[in-house]
Order: C-alpha cells, then structure tokens, then sequence
C-alpha cells in the first residue's frame, strides 16, 4: 500500500470535487432503503445536512428524485421523504434465451412498463437482432416524446459462450459457430446510439432478484436461476459479484455424477430441458412449458423432474457453501409459482440428509422475480453503471 487514503463506499465525502460519487451514494440509499427524508439521508452517508440538501435540491430539479407528503413528528417542522422519480430515468432490458427472447421498458423504480417477445426453436444472430430492432424502436414509441431522451441505455442479458450451446438446443455447430463472431455493441449501434451493457443471463438474474427481491434480507448468497439451462449467481457483502471476466456464479457448471458414474455437471441433470425432452419423448407438445403457468397437464412427469432438480440443487446448494459460508441460497427461476414452491420445499428436505460434515446448511428460500429477472437485471445495468453505486455494501 502507498499509504493513500481508501475510500470506502458506505460513506460519503462533502469536498464539491466528488460530488457525483455523493450524487450516486443518495440515489443508491434510497433506492435501496426506499423514501428518506434529508435528515435521515445525512445521518446515514455520513454527509453534513447543507451538502444533502444541496445535492437532493439538483436531483430534484433534473427530475430524478420527487418530494413524498410531509411527515408531521413530535416537534418542529414535518420532515419531507424523498424518493426516485419512476420517469426520472429509463432502461431497456433484454435477454436472449434458449426458446425466446424478451425486451422491456423499466423505469427508475424497477416498474416494466412495456415488454416484447419473440419465440423460436433456437436463437440465431439475424433473428435476434431484427427483433431487437424493431423492439426497441417499439418500447421507445411507448413513451411520451418528452421522456424519450430519459432512456439511458440497453442491457442484454445472454449465455455466456452462445455459440456451445448449439448441441443442448438442437441446432448445428455451423449454424451457432455464427454467435462467436458477433459484437453486441456493433450490431446494436446499427440502429442505435444507446450505450449497451453485456452481462451473463444468470447473473442479470440473480442482480434483478438483489435489486428488486429478497436480496436485501441476506448478506450473502448463492442464486439459483432455474430455466431452460440452470445457471446462478454470487452475492458477497450486499453486492453482485460478477468476477474477473464476469463469470462468477458459473453454478451450472458445477460437478455431479450421472446414473453410471460418470461426470456430469449440474446443467446436465437440473435444467427445464431434460422436462422438455421427456414431454417429446412420450408424444406431448412441451411448447406450454414456456407459454403456460400451469404445468398440472403434465404432473406425472413434472414429479420425477422435481424430484432430480432438487436432489442436485440441494448438493450443488452445498458445493457452493464449501468455499463460501453463504448465509442463504435462493431458488428462482422460469417456473410456475406452484412448482417453485415445491422444488424450493423438496431441497430443504434433501439438504436435511446430506453429508454435511464441517459446513452449516444454509437457508433455501424461494426467489420473487421469477420469470422477468433476467430482462430486468439487463436493464438495471445501464442505471446502474450511470446513477447508483455498483456496491450496496453500507446502504442498509
């Protein structure tokens, strides 16, 4: 160390130089704590009450904050809540899966106002990108003209390494050899001068369920996100951790053991796929598993497959607590609220009668976002890397 001071983000610093760090600090607090009134903003950034009431007076007036109804205490004058303006600020969210893609409109306060999607056997470059063309020139027109220059960016939420999935969906390796090439950013800027941000699917996931879910109950987990492939996502300290080249959470590519002994990996044995591909096996249309919330059609064969998936979750849940003492793990993921709860029930189960010698079995708890999380953490990444703070740690 060269003895220079760190800054820590739970705290602010009220010299005018770093003002847009103490900008970010308010935003994020209440983002994350919900509305604040000035007094109580200063107390917990550990700013002077003049620099608060400065900087929420300029973000009121470029229309990020709005004044909630005065609050009349015991003595002196009412205290008045501030909170994010819901038309302060827009994203566009999109995310690319196996069996769809998806594109919305979020507002500042996490409120999708308007979405789009598109179906197909497997994701191809020029279907993707036409779809997001028009989707986006689509959600743009939703807003009134005056809100338009408010949109502040678009994220996209993919699979990382697109093009080796080709085997998993059924297409061929010439077909998705053309995912290795492509620039996001270039393909993007053909009709548009947003900037983009890339994230990986499950971990746009897991930062939508931190953001707008349970997250801010734990500390630190691991995420489940439980879809046509299972992947996940790692939360240290209040914060998303995304890694060094923004893989970590890799939870699908955890090690397990198939029926003969042999390796396998958790994307292998706890994916929506394997359900998809026994529907087709017995002659049933799977397309309703992603279409419908309602699998009760398909209850004879939904069991078994909740009964495999929360067997590897519960070992793989685990895995992860081996290297990390995580506090909880949550499940979430493209299922029907009723099959949610039953998988998140049937792991707890299993996690009662594992070997868990020299670990502490963490919680499992069921996630809220569901099906939108991964969309929704696309579009907090434009907010996020211009408004708030990439670490929440201190924020509570």
């Amino acid at each position: 160390m060269d003895g220079s001071k760190i800054r820590t983000l739970s705290g602010g610093v009220n010299q005018s130089g770093l003002r847009n760090h103490n900008e970010r600090l308010l935003l994020s607090m209440l983002q994350r704590n919900g509305p604040l009134p000035g007094s109580d903003l200063a107390r917990l950034a550990g700013l002077s009450p003049q620099t608060v009431s400065v900087i929420l007076r300029k973000l009121e007036k470029d229309g990020l904050l709005q004044r909630g109804k005065p609050v009349r205490g015991k003595v002196g004058k009412p205290s008045v809540p501030m909170r994010l303006a819901p038309d302060g600020v827009f994203s566009i969210g999109v995310t690319i899966g196996r069996r769809n893609a998806k594109i919305i409109l979020m507002d500042f306060t996490g409120v999708v106002r308007a979405e789009r999607a598109i179906g197909f056997q497997y994701p191809l470059p020029h279907e993707i990108f036409a779809f997001l063309r028009d989707g986006c020139a689509d959600l743009v027109g939703v807003l009134p003209a005056k809100l338009q220059d408010r949109i502040c960016g678009i994220g996209i939420a993919a699979p990382f390494e697109l093009w080796n999935w080709h085997e998993m969906v059924g297409a061929s390796a010439e077909e998705f050899a053309l995912w290795q090439d492509v620039s996001f950013r270039e393909e993007v800027a053909e009709f548009s001068d947003l900037p983009v941000h890339i994230v990986n699917d499950a971990t746009a996931a897991c930062r939508a369920e931190h953001v707008y879910g349970r997250g801010k109950e734990f500390r630190d987990y691991a995420y489940f996100f439980v879809a046509a492939f299972v992947g996940g996502g790692v939360v240290l300290d209040h914060s998303v951790f995304e890694g060094h080249q923004g893989n970590a959470g890799a939870l699908g590519s955890l090690r397990s053991v198939g029926p003969n002994g042999e390796s396998r990996q958790l994307i292998d044995i706890a994916s929506i796929h394997l359900l998809e591909a026994r529907l087709a096996e017995v002659g049933l249309d799977p397309s309703a598993l992603w279409t419908s919330g309602d699998w009760s059609p398909y209850e004879r064969y939904v069991e078994p497959w909740i009964r495999q998936t929360a067997q590897e979750l519960a070992k793989a849940a685990l895995s992860t607590c081996a290297v990390i003492d995580f506090e909880a793990i949550l499940i979430d993921g493209g299922l029907p609220a009723d099959v949610k709860r039953t998988l998140v029930e049937r792991t707890r189960r299993y996690i009662s009668n594992q070997d868990t010698r020299g670990l502490i079995p963490p919680q499992i708890e069921a996630g809220e976002i569901g099906h939108k999380a991964r969309e929704i953490g696309a579009a907090c990444g434009p907010i996020w890397s211009q408004f708030l703070l990439k670490s929440n740690a201190g924020l509570t």
